[in-house]
């Protein structure tokens, strides 16, 4: 699709925050078609540059967040550095930071010195704890978010530590896709009612919303979530099992159908009333006949079984095998980059 005909085209975003949450945010917005302007600090590089590979002198993961943004350098502890971001943001629609309480009121260029000069800005705050609270001012990564919002104490085995996550659930999922949700709907607000809007992102608070079914049956007296006791952290054969050269297969055949062929393919037709009982004896004789019969075999032969059989059973791929995998291909998750290959963005426009 011509970037003039995308969905946000038009719309102009000065970003100056750095690592993930906020290039991130701003690099769906960009992919829908806005213009982001990326306000770099000439003294004080953005870490996510240093990493490896480097690519014309910048990491993989830089050129992934910022390919489509331009890019100026601006020293915002410059006394000048305000009164040029006061000019230049009179032809934007957005402001995305990422830095902690307070500074950017300190350097000259928060929300209130800014929509002095654009009275209908946009003004998005991305940190760990928010603008508020006792925490607000204190230092935090994704998995102290995730510590504090008690999601990592039940996204574990039973009696085992919790497991850092691959991927950043709460910068990504807390951080990024809270600040596109809540940009865009004020930018229809402004559209409506003419109006401005300030946007206070907290990571921690994200990160507690995402507790979403769990979070939501204790908060209505049910029982708090523990490791391994709900229908989808191992408190059921809703999991994944090892076969026998020590690779994995996710199995989340909740529905009655499933239910019925994963125990074809298995061989266990025996278990359906088992299967079908959710009680902490039951399931655990369905995971350990379910597990038995997994270690009978290898990964390449349950992948078999299972391609062609419709019961929520897939195999636990590696990033070089999903990048290969039939279907992931046929969407086309993967583009080409102006230096190299990239993962391509999630939505699709006709």
């Amino acid at each position: 699709m011509p970037e003039s005909k995308k969905p946000l085209a038009g719309l102009k975003i000065l970003d100056f925050s750095t690592l993930l949450p906020g290039p991130y945010a701003s690099m769906i917005m960009a992919e829908m078609g806005a213009e982001v302007l990326r306000v770099e600090s000439p003294s004080r590089p953005d870490l996510v540059k240093g990493l490896t590979p480097q690519i014309e002198g910048v990491s993989a993961a830089y050129r992934q967040l910022n390919d489509k943004k331009d890019v100026c350098y601006l020293d915002l502890k410059q006394p000048e550095a305000a009164e040029q971001v006061k000019v230049l943001v009179k032809d934007y629609d957005i402001v995305l930071e990422q830095f902690r309480p307070g500074v950017m009121d300190r350097l000259g260029v928060g929300y209130e010195a800014l929509r002095e000069c654009k009275a209908d800005l946009i003004y998005c705050s991305i940190t760990g704890y928010g603008q508020s609270g006792p925490y607000r001012d204190r230092a935090g990564h994704d998995i102290n978010y995730l510590a504090l919002s008690g999601l990592a104490d039940y996204s574990r085995r039973k009696g085992e530590a919790p497991v850092p996550q691959g991927m950043q659930v709460a910068d990504l999922a807390g951080g990024s896709h809270q600040a596109v949700m809540a940009i865009l709907t004020a930018v229809i607000q402004r559209q409506t009612q003419g109006i401005g809007q300030y946007i206070d992102i907290s990571m921690t608070d994200a990160a507690f919303s995402l507790n979403g079914m769990a979070g939501a049956a204790a908060l209505a007296g049910g029982e708090q979530p523990e490791a391994e006791t709900g229908w989808l952290n191992g408190g059921t054969f809703y999991d994944y099992y090892e076969t026998a050269d020590g690779r994995y297969m996710a199995v989340g055949s909740l529905e009655p159908q499933f239910q019925q062929r994963l125990l074809e393919v298995l061989n266990l037709t025996h278990l359906a009333v088992d299967c079908a009982d959710f009680s902490q004896e039951a399931q655990s004789r369905v995971k350990a006949s379910i597990r038995e019969v997994f270690l009978g075999e290898t990964f390449s032969h349950w992948c078999t079984a299972f391609a062609q059989t419709d019961a929520c059973v897939e195999p636990v791929l590696t990033f070089e095998e999903a990048c290969r995998h039939q279907h992931l291909v046929e969407r086309q998750v993967i583009k080409s980059g102006h230096y190299t290959q990239q993962m391509a963005p999630a939505f699709r426009f006709e």
